[in-house]
């Protein structure tokens, strides 16, 4: 224990000293992994491990080099999903490979949260940053259904909303990179949503305001998310490097492939549920 503390010490000031003297670099994203990996991570870390308690399946799916494109299920009104993706991708495959999330534009305008997303490598949900980071060989994750799944109500748990008109296909295709069918259970039930303050939310300029079985009637305490089972499947590769970059203009081909993809994940969530034991177990 005694050890332990000491390596954590050490670390920190480690940390610290690379800050001081200006050792750390920050990209043209405004990624800053020197400050992701010693702090932001560690402070997810036991939500991912002693909370959640997140189970991880597939992961060798995503390659150790090059581009890849996470899409995966979105859901829990508040996205947690996508961090949790992140710790697994970071502290369980092999190459401790980052994941670069495409966030929606709402994320970058929020005081404090839009410039904790860039350190932590996150940008915006368009082609482009998706594209070149997809060129530069890195991990990129796109959900889809955007607020209309991390919104959606209980009821509709695990019914993936609709995923767009596949420009994330397009800038696979235009890449030559995997597409990684990523299926969530357990962020459903974190916050599960049973109705929509509208007016509220219009008010405050927000997709949805939430009302859930303890937010707000337990006021702060309503915002703790229920301690749910997470499984995290990553599925295997769907190739693209066999197309040509023009295919990325064929509409039909881009919607078989969105489709086949989004088939692919709602097969494996109602796979997953059948396994499952207990919501919290």
């Amino acid at each position: 224990m005694l050890e332990d503390w000491e390596d954590r010490a050490a670390r920190g000031l480690a940390f610290l000293r690379r800050r001081l003297n200006g050792e750390y670099e920050v990209d043209e994203f405004g990624f800053d992994p020197d400050l992701n990996d010693s702090v932001l991570m560690n402070v997810l870390r036991p939500l991912y491990e002693k909370y959640f308690r997140v189970q991880v399946s597939g992961i060798e799916n995503v390659p150790a080099v090059g581009g890849a494109l996470i899409v995966a299920n979105h859901s829990g009104t508040v996205p947690v999903d996508a961090l949790m993706t992140q710790v697994a991708l970071l502290d369980h495959h092999p190459a401790r490979r980052h994941l670069r999330m495409l966030a929606a534009d709402l994320v970058f305008t929020l005081p404090f949260i839009g410039e904790l997303s860039r350190k932590m490598g996150h940008t915006l949900a368009c082609n482009p940053d998706a594209e070149r980071l997809l060129r530069g060989g890195e991990v990129v994750a796109v959900f889809p259904e955007g607020f209309k799944g991390v919104g959606k109500p209980f009821s509709q748990r695990y019914r993936l909303q609709r995923f767009g008109r596949g420009g994330f296909v397009s800038a696979a295709l235009r890449t030559g990179v995997p597409i990684i069918p990523v299926s969530i259970v357990g962020a459903e039930e974190i916050y599960p949503k049973i109705a929509d303050l509208k007016p509220l939310a219009r008010l405050l300029g927000l997709p949805y305001f939430p009302l859930t079985p303890t937010f707000p009637l337990l006021g702060p305490l309503g915002l703790l998310p229920l301690p749910t089972k997470w499984h995290i499947a990553f599925g295997e590769p769907i190739p693209t490097s066999g197309y040509d970059a023009s295919a990325a203009d064929d509409p039909m081909l881009v919607f078989d492939l969105t489709d086949q993809v989004r088939e692919t994940i709602q097969d494996t969530l109602y796979r997953l549920l059948l396994q499952r034991r207990s919501v919290f177990f």
